[in-house]
């Protein structure tokens, strides 16, 4: 998620130190994934389909640019879509329940696929 600066959010630890054509690739990039996950949304289809899951694991591999979560720690980041946070005001802005929708696939994604 990146913030008006493109700068990405992960709390307030994130020390942004990419240029600013990175920066304007990783919000592209991270913006075809939320596409992606609003398609299933739209859809109708259950968090644990095959395509939101496949949305997720883009979503998880993107992360993994900046940090390698865990099963927990993944599904932490994920409770930041649902609490009362700027990821939360993000999503809910695409479509309403999207963030819920996406915690609920991510929780699956982390208990199946991370250790």
């Amino acid at each position: 998620m990146f913030d008006s600066q493109n700068n990405l959010i992960a709390g307030n630890l994130y020390q942004n130190n990419f240029s600013q054509e990175e920066n304007q690739k990783f919000t592209s990039q991270f913006d075809v994934i939320t596409q992606q996950m609003i398609a299933c949304l739209d859809q109708n289809l259950p968090a644990n389909s095959e395509q939101m899951q496949q949305a997720v694991k883009q979503h998880y591999e993107f992360i993994l640019r900046f940090w390698t979560p865990d099963r927990e720690s993944y599904k932490s980041l994920a409770m930041n879509y649902i609490l009362p946070t700027p990821y939360k005001e993000t999503y809910e802005g695409y479509r309403e329940g999207l963030g819920q929708y996406i915690y609920n696939a991510v929780v699956d994604f982390a208990d199946r696929e991370l250790k």
